[in-house]
């Protein structure tokens, strides 16, 4: 729901991949990343074809899968500005991809005449902003050391693709240059490589109701009113919420484990909640520093939904730790 170019990108060229693997074996050469005709011959349109399909079954399986999970920041961004990555993404992979067979050649002697096929380097790309922007959740831990977080799989999958073929290092590594290069705010490449308005409209109108899919019933409803934009963020909101309070949750067992006494409750006598809210000159010092050293926590717990008084006074009570102070405000 909400993520038609995910949707797009999942069923298509997956279904293409599998007729010309079962069906249309002899129209499979039209899809090869042949960089020996791309250089030699100029056909230039195999940089399209050959980076569109997969013709190896497990690269598009697992392909699927990772573009299934990072639909979400397509539900984050929006359709356009999701559009607008891959499509950067996409040209700049290509870039070095040519840069980075040459550089093999030149320094180690290997000559490479093909490349794996399939649209990888945007989806290798889309790891930069999956490992910077998605929080870290552990969801257990195996053996007592390693940890398995919700970012576990996904890595796995990375890895599975990875090693299913010889040379696709070389595309993994222009793939992941490519998302950094997009979200970096130095080179302002998202702003020359983006799509333009006018053609977000155009596929909104003719392929966004083919691949958009129903709401969900138990999902949250929103206004009505809303538009489509407000009704996505509000969405990620509450599932960044939803992470929050996870890892509040993992913090207070860690804390529970390790005898830690926890913050004072409010429904403590009259007596104590009067020494907090009535502190000592020290502690009125300490507010001080909160308000100036700890504006972003308290930016953060506004953003929330809790007032600037409960942002204060639990920012102040933890010793202006966030985690800590969120915690106390979603237990009370």
């Amino acid at each position: 729901d909400k993520a038609p170019l995910s949707k797009s990108l999942l069923l298509v060229p997956s279904a293409i991949s599998i007729l010309l693997t079962l069906l249309f074996q002899h129209y499979q050469k039209v899809f090869a990343y042949n960089l020996q005709a791309i250089k030699e011959d100029l056909q230039i349109w195999r940089l399209v074809c050959g980076r569109t399909v997969c013709l190896d079954l497990k690269d598009t399986f697992c392909s699927s899968l990772l573009i299934y999970n990072f639909r979400i920041f397509e539900r984050r961004y929006g359709s356009r500005k999701f559009s607008s990555f891959l499509l950067g993404a996409w040209m700049l992979s290509a870039l070095f991809d040519l840069l980075l067979v040459e550089i093999a050649q030149y320094i180690f002697g290997i000559t490479i005449n093909s490349l794996p096929s399939g649209f990888l380097g945007p989806v290798f790309a889309l790891f930069v902003p999956f490992y910077s922007s998605i929080p870290r959740v552990q969801v257990r831990q195996v053996l007592g050391h390693f940890s398995i977080t919700n970012k576990t799989l996904v890595y796995i999958l990375g890895l599975q693709l990875l090693t299913s073929g010889s040379y696709i290092w070389i595309l993994a590594l222009s793939g992941l240059v490519s998302g950094i290069c997009y979200n970096s705010s130095i080179l302002k490449v998202h702003q020359i490589l983006c799509v333009p308005s006018w053609v977000a409209k155009i596929f909104s109108w003719t392929l966004e109701p083919i691949f958009s899919s129903a709401e969900p019933r138990n999902e949250v409803r929103v206004g009505m009113g809303a538009t489509v934009d407000i009704q996505r963020q509000q969405r990620m909101e509450l599932l960044d919420r939803q992470i929050m309070m996870s890892q509040v949750a993992q913090m207070r067992r860690q804390r529970q484990q390790q005898d830690t006494p926890l913050l004072v409750n409010r429904i403590i006598p009259d007596t104590i909640n009067k020494k907090i809210k009535k502190p000592h000159p020290k502690t009125k010092k300490g507010i001080k520093d909160v308000t100036s050293q700890g504006t972003t926590s308290v930016a953060r717990l506004m953003e929330m939904g809790f007032s600037r008084g409960d942002a204060l006074e639990a920012l102040r009570a933890s010793n202006n730790d966030l985690n800590v102070a969120t915690n106390f405000l979603l237990q009370h």
